[in-house]
């Protein structure tokens, strides 16, 4: 990152559905910053019974309410909180999970785990969906490794590819 005020690893992002900034009645993100620095941030997200994760800790990111989720790694466990800005690679809570490890990633509302997407073509790691809308629907959906410290990432709205985080992260 070469901004230290920008939390946003721009060099890996990429915003393949934004073409103007578009208005998406029914969408839980937010795409917003002027041209070439478009900043996708959740507003909403659900867990798979449908309770809201945004929000739950209190914790925030540059003003944005956080994601939390439950995370295990064998015999150990705990929340953690991570930045709603796609991209942006903070995290908060329980962050003593060892690097390039599988881990488990479940609901803080309700414990259940959060459900596998289908595999991505060329990559070895397994995504987990978090819903963007409380019907949970397949179409608008945030896919994130369940492999600590590899932070790719796909947000899709209406079965729309609109941001991938495909950064090289150190795991292991």
């Amino acid at each position: 990152m070469s901004d230290p005020s920008d939390p946003v690893d721009r060099k890996n992002l990429q915003v393949p559905g934004v073409r103007k900034a578009r208005a998406r009645p029914n969408s839980n993100v937010e795409i917003r910053g002027p041209d070439g620095q478009v900043q996708v941030v959740l507003t909403q997200a659900f867990g798979p019974r449908g309770d809201n994760l945004i929000g739950y800790s209190g914790e925030t990111f540059d003003g944005f309410p956080a994601l939390t989720l439950r995370v295990r790694q064998g015999q150990h466990e705990g929340l953690v909180h991570l930045s709603p800005i796609h991209g942006d690679l903070r995290k908060k809570g329980e962050l003593d999970f060892k690097l390039g490890e599988r881990c488990e990633l479940f609901c803080p509302v309700s414990g259940e785990p959060l459900p596998r997407l289908p595999p991505v073509p060329g990559e070895a790691t397994a995504y987990c969906a978090i819903y963007l809308t409380p019907d949970r629907s397949e179409g608008a959906v945030v896919g994130i490794s369940d492999v600590w410290g590899h932070h790719h990432s796909r947000v899709i709205d209406d079965f729309e590819l609109i941001s991938a985080y495909l950064g090289e992260a150190p795991v292991g």
